[in-house]
């Protein structure tokens, strides 16, 4: 693709502050990446899997690294609020660059209302009596606040609110590892790991369903892409926010889950239905008061920070949709903040879809993480696919990042994501209702499209 089309296209989603650093664009990647997918999903996954979790975590980073390669690629030669929806565009067709957004804004949507759900079962920690769908109101209220302010104070709120995560992750990972070998207390060991049927209870099935949720936890590393359009120098602060983003999740995920799978058989950590995180159960037998009740605030400040993020990447796709004509022109309209303001409050509708949900079904948060999983599982192919178009239209010479490797880790990622699907399409339940609600979402947008088009 010439160069004059590249700049077009970056031009075009002109207006947007350039007010992240290259700390807040990583945190920003940690914040989507680490919320109720770590401190809640996996709660599903070890309930899939068992011990054999671990497999599903590390099958699904495996994938996570081939995508952020790919995506790290184009996000420096072309940074924008569109991101790969405007990759898929410029490298394959209009028609791909409209899917891609608009299934991505869906997603998002989707998801904020997820992270909505688990900040109402957080609360109802404290609060026993205080309804999920009023409890996701209200913080739906405030996050849609900090996402009309401008993008610097966006990017200070989602530093701290990770931060916090963080250093409770971190806390987390020594109390227990002092348990594990015995500091200052007799050594629970790896005898967990046996029990209940032992390390792999239900096969590579139960690796592969486990393999499902853990993809979805990962979810969110595209963030750093799309923010890349208001990063004051992308060219440094997204090779880097990626290189070291991926090495703190495998930290963060297989570590912690190891340590609840010592600490607790899998069967009492694992669950058919959400409604508590593994983490605040094993938190609250390490004997120190209150630590339940501080494992909570961090898991509520956890799927806050995943909230925000994702009305974050929500408001920048539908304002590039706009800006590309393919979206009301009102939602390309920056406020005094350079800020999408009316693109923000129209992605909020992920709010009032958690509200209505919740209302109707204590499994609110399973059927919505496996309608925005759909969404996230084509985001992820069609990054890739859009890679080797790029490459083979671009080439390498002049780049400022290389993907290492390539095409083994684009081959390796797509191929693992085909089959995910094929393990959602036979495993029925909220994951086949997935797909069966998302290949005809897919061929509305297309259609919609072609219609548009003949107008």
């Amino acid at each position: 693709m010439d160069g004059t089309t590249q700049s077009g296209a970056r031009q075009r989603e002109a207006g947007l502050e350039r007010g992240l650093t290259r700390r807040q664009l990583t945190m920003i990647g940690i914040g989507g990446a680490i919320g109720t997918g770590l401190f809640m999903g996996s709660g599903l996954a070890i309930g899939y899997a068992g011990p054999g979790v671990l497999l599903s975590y590390l099958l699904a980073a495996v994938i996570s690294l081939a995508v952020m390669f790919s995506l790290a690629e184009m996000a420096v030669l072309n940074p924008t609020a569109g991101s790969f929806g405007t990759h898929a565009e410029l490298y394959i067709s209009p028609l791909a660059g409209w899917i891609a957004r608009w299934t991505y804004w869906a997603e998002m949507v989707i998801l904020i209302g997820s992270e909505a759900v688990a900040v109402g079962h957080y609360l109802s920690f404290w609060l026993p009596g205080l309804p999920v769908w009023l409890s996701i109101l209200l913080s739906g209220g405030g996050i849609l606040f900090v996402n009309m302010r401008a993008v610097g104070s966006f990017g200070t709120v989602e530093y701290w609110l990770s931060a916090i995560k963080v250093a409770a992750i971190l806390a987390f990972i020594l109390l227990g590892l002092g348990m594990v070998l015995g500091v200052g207390t007799p050594a629970i060991g790896l005898s967990n790991y046996m029990v209940d049927g032992g390390p792999l209870p239900f096969g590579l099935k139960g690796v592969w369903m486990g393999a499902m949720i853990a993809i979805f936890s990962f979810f969110g590393i595209e963030m750093i892409a799309v923010a890349a359009g208001e990063a004051d120098d992308p060219g440094k602060a997204v090779p880097h926010a990626m290189r070291t983003l991926l090495v703190r999740l495998c930290l963060f995920y297989l570590l912690s889950i190891a340590i609840i799978l010592a600490i607790v058989p899998w069967s009492s950590s694992g669950a058919a239905v959400v409604d508590q995180s593994p983490f605040v159960k094993v938190f609250a037998g390490f004997g120190i008061v209150g630590a339940a009740s501080v494992m909570n605030f961090v898991v509520l400040c956890a799927a806050l920070s995943a909230m925000n993020s994702s009305l974050y990447m929500a408001s920048r796709m539908l304002f590039s949709l706009a800006r590309a004509g393919d979206a009301p022109a009102s939602f390309g309209v920056l406020n005094g903040a350079a800020v999408p303001a009316r693109a923000a409050l129209v992605s909020g509708l992920g709010i009032l879809i958690a509200a209505a949900v919740a209302l109707l079904s204590p499994r609110a948060f399973e059927y919505m993480l496996g309608i925005a999983l759909f969404g996230g599982l084509f985001t992820w192919m069609l990054i890739l696919v859009t890679h080797f178009r790029f490459r083979r239209r671009v080439g390498t010479e002049g780049l400022a990042y290389r993907a290492p490797f390539f095409p083994v880790p684009q081959c390796i990622g797509l191929a693992g994501l085909l089959a995910i699907v094929a393990a959602m399409l036979v495993s029925g339940g909220i994951w086949r209702i997935s797909v069966a609600i998302g290949v005809p979402w897919l061929l509305l947008v297309a259609l919609l499209f072609l219609l548009r088009k003949a107008r």
